[in-house]
């Protein structure tokens, strides 16, 4: 029977092909109005659904006041590199940024580039990573971020894999797009796909799953804590094996300025022998929305900017800065063994749950758009594995030279924002090199021409 079958011939069918589990019967209510192509795709879906653990994760308690318990006796990271530790102790830097190289140049490292969103909330109806954001070229997320991967396997004349996780309303298109451009000048066979999970939203009162249509569950991306489960699935471990790779820079896409592969990340990474490394930022605003990296018994752990207390934000220590005030970038170094052990532990990310608002058919088959949360979602977030990780170690970073995330459509974080800290960083580039420029002029630096402020001084000083 054709995907066009009229409704006569569908109620030749019985109401229900198959049930894959009794807990999921409900969602096949509508069975009588599908075409077979219909059908299949809703039973397909609920098969993939773990009702067990939907059922334990509606019951679930919430934990009350997790970051007020977490703030109270958290501090700053221990081992913490400071943002000056190239001039306040030259040596250090130099042999933590050779050992990086080495590592680069030994094929050792590989790259997680998590691209999973769409550019909703900048009116872009496209994978966020296709926004066009650099100042004078235009080039896209992908691209910037892809030529400067390219730009570090020339330097260190090696091949870096390149994995890049997905989603389900981004994985055809992102894959379309590397096609189109040639992937960027990355090499095709070293350019890794893969989709992260979805998990099916539930009505807050009943905890039933919902219906996005008659036809279709209504589903999320599981988190980028989905990461390992996704990984392990499209096998980019045995990939990772099989390369010997033993170190992952993990980034997520909508930040332009990320220092992808910093050599010196890398080598103060390996020097302490760590199982995870993060990049942060000194937070000054106590009501910045971005996550906190501290330190509790020795473990790192991200407390969210939800979960902290007002009062504990704006807390400051003796010489008047925050307490709590490392500021987390979404820039971790992993081992690559770490993390295949995280991922072989189905408990070693738990879910977190979250009310929202999400559309749902309704048990008349009408499409309900709630104007208030009616549902859960579930998720996970790759930070939760820092607590297991081993000698654990922070570097901190320059804000306005590393850290400027795409997010909004106009104010903090815009496309016009973005553009104009690229180039007021390109433009410090070309000052502290002896050239000069006019303060209004657009500047862009490609990555082939220089990686950071010192490889341009190194490259193109004006003697």
């Amino acid at each position: 029977m054709s995907a066009q079958s009229s409704v006569s011939d569908q109620q030749k069918r019985p109401a229900v092909k198959s049930t894959p589990t009794a807990a999921g019967g409900y969602l096949l209510q509508f069975a009588q109005t599908l075409n077979d192509e219909q059908h299949d795709c809703l039973i397909k879906e609920i098969a993939g659904i773990d009702f067990d653990r939907i059922t334990a994760l509606f019951a679930a308690k919430d934990v009350k006041d997790a970051g007020l318990k977490l703030a109270n006796s958290a501090g700053a990271p221990t081992k913490l590199i400071p943002t000056d530790i190239a001039t306040k102790n030259p040596a250090e830097f130099k042999r933590a940024e050779e050992a990086g190289w080495k590592a680069l140049r030994e094929g050792r490292v590989g790259i997680i580039l998590v691209a999973g969103g769409e550019g909703t909330r900048l009116g872009f109806p496209h994978p966020k990573g296709q926004f066009p954001i650099g100042p004078v070229s235009n080039k896209s997320l992908f691209q910037l971020l892809a030529e400067q991967t390219v730009a570090i396997s020339q330097r260190s004349r090696t091949r870096i894999p390149y994995y890049v996780m997905t989603s389900e309303a981004t994985h055809v298109e992102t894959v379309a797009f590397f096609e189109q451009h040639q992937y960027f000048g990355l090499d095709p066979a070293d350019v890794r796909f893969f989709r992260q999970g979805n998990m099916p939203a539930v009505d807050q009162k009943s905890g039933r799953v919902l219906m996005a249509a008659t036809h279709s569950v209504a589903f999320s991306p599981d988190g980028h804590g989905g990461l390992l489960e996704a990984m392990s699935n499209a096998r980019i471990f045995d990939d990772i094996q099989d390369r010997e790779i033993e170190y992952l820079f993990y980034h997520q896409v909508d930040n332009p300025l990320v220092r992808v592969c910093d050599p010196a990340f890398i080598g103060f990474h390996l020097l302490n022998r760590s199982d995870v490394s993060t990049k942060v930022v000194r937070k000054e605003d106590p009501n910045e929305k971005v996550g906190l990296l501290v330190e509790v018994n020795g473990r790192h752990h991200i407390i969210e900017y939800t979960d902290l207390p007002p009062d504990l934000a704006a807390q400051r220590d003796p010489t008047g800065e925050l307490r709590l005030r490392c500021g987390n970038i979404a820039v971790h170094l992993f081992r690559s063994d770490f993390l295949k052990r995280m991922a072989e532990d189905e408990e070693s990310l738990p879910y977190h749950r979250s009310s929202k608002s999400v559309p749902y058919v309704d048990d008349l088959g009408e499409l309900v758009q709630p104007a208030e949360n009616n549902a859960f979602k579930f998720e996970r977030f790759i930070f939760d594995i820092l607590p297991q990780a081993e000698r654990p170690l922070a570097m901190e970073v320059v804000r306005e030279q590393e850290f400027m995330p795409l997010k909004n459509r106009e104010g903090l974080f815009s496309p016009d924002h973005v553009r104009q800290a690229m180039c007021q960083l390109h433009t410090s580039w070309l000052k502290q090199a002896g050239w000069t420029t006019a303060d209004e002029l657009p500047i862009e630096i490609p990555a082939a021409a220089a990686l950071d402020a010192a490889d341009f001084l190194a490259r193109h000083h004006r003697r």
